[in-house]
C-alpha cells in the first residue's frame, strides 16, 4: 500500500491591489471573494490543508473565519506588483518545510478572483495526479475554438496553425489554461520555482463562467451579476 500522500491547497491573496483596491474582500453573493477558493478546497478530502498566503491583516483573519490556515505574513519581496505566482507558492512551500515540519508531496493552487469553479474540479485534478505518478501537473482548462496570434519579430503568427480553419462541429479544439481555477502539481516542482511540469493532465471545462477574471470594477460588476443568475454547482 502506498503512503498517503501529503496535499495542500495555497492560494495567494495580497492585500495590495491597484486596479480594483481591496479586490480579494469584496462581496459577492454574500461572502468575500477569497471565501469561493477556501470553501472549494475544504470541500475535497483529498486536501489535507488549505494555506491562504498573505501580506495582510484583515485578509488573514477572513481567511481564518472561512476555515483556512494562515501560519504567517507573506515578506515584502513577495507581495509587490511584480511578484510572481511561481514565487509566492514556492515561498509558501518552503515556508511549511523549514518551519512547520511539513514536507508537501502535492501543491493545490487557486485564486480568488476566478470564482466560477466547481468543487468537482478541485478533486478531479488531485485525483488524477494522486493515480498516476507520471504526470507532473493536472490543471482545468477551457476548450476553445477561437484562433490565437502573437506577434515575433514584427509579424504576427497564427498558433497552431496546423489547425484547418471550419465549423466549430468539426474543428479541433485548443485548450486555455485556467490553473487559477484548479490546479494540482508536485511540491518538488514548486519547490524548484515552477507552476507546471512538463507531463500534464488536463480538466477541460467549455463553461464560459470561468473566463470572468476580476481584476476591474467591470470584471467584478460582470461577476455580481452572472453569479445572481447562474449560481454555481458546488457538489463534488
Amino acid at each position: 500500500m502506498k503512503d498517503k500522500k501529503k496535499v495542500v491547497a495555497i492560494i495567494p491573496a495580497r492585500g495590495g491591489s491597484k486596479g480594483l483596491p481591496g479586490k480579494n474582500l469584496l462581496d459577492v453573493g454574500g461572502k468575500p471573494l477569497l471565501a469561493y477558493p477556501i470553501e472549494s478546497a475544504r470541500s475535497t478530502p483529498l486536501i489535507d490543508r488549505v494555506i491562504v498566503t498573505t501580506d495582510d491583516e484583515n485578509i488573514a483573519n477572513v481567511a481564518k473565519e472561512y476555515g483556512a490556515e494562515v501560519p504567517f505574513l507573506r515578506p515584502k519581496k513577495f507581495s509587490g506588483d511584480l511578484a510572481t505566482t511561481e514565487t509566492t507558492l514556492q515561498h509558501a512551500v518552503c515556508w511549511l518545510d523549514e518551519h512547520d515540519g511539513y514536507h508537501a508531496d502535492v501543491v493545490v493552487f487557486m485564486i480568488c478572483n476566478q470564482i466560477f469553479r466547481k468543487n468537482e474540479w478541485v478533486h478531479q485534478v488531485v485525483e488524477r495526479l494522486l493515480a498516476d505518478d507520471s504526470l507532473d501537473t493536472v490543471f482545468v482548462a477551457d476548450i476553445t475554438h477561437k484562433n490565437f496570434w502573437r506577434k515575433v519579430d514584427g509579424k504576427y503568427i497564427r498558433l497552431a496553425s496546423d489547425i484547418a480553419y471550419a465549423s466549430r462541429q468539426v474543428r479541433e479544439p485548443l485548450f486555455r489554461e485556467d490553473t487559477g481555477i484548479a490546479c494540482a502539481t508536485r511540491a518538488d516542482i514548486v519547490r524548484n520555482g515552477g507552476r507546471v511540469g512538463k507531463n500534464v493532465d488536463i480538466v477541460p471545462t467549455d463553461d464560459e463562467r470561468t473566463s470572468i477574471d476580476v481584476h476591474s470594477p467591470f470584471d467584478y460588476w460582470l461577476t455580481q451579476a452572472v453569479i445572481a443568475e447562474w449560481p454555481i454547482d458546488r457538489k463534488i
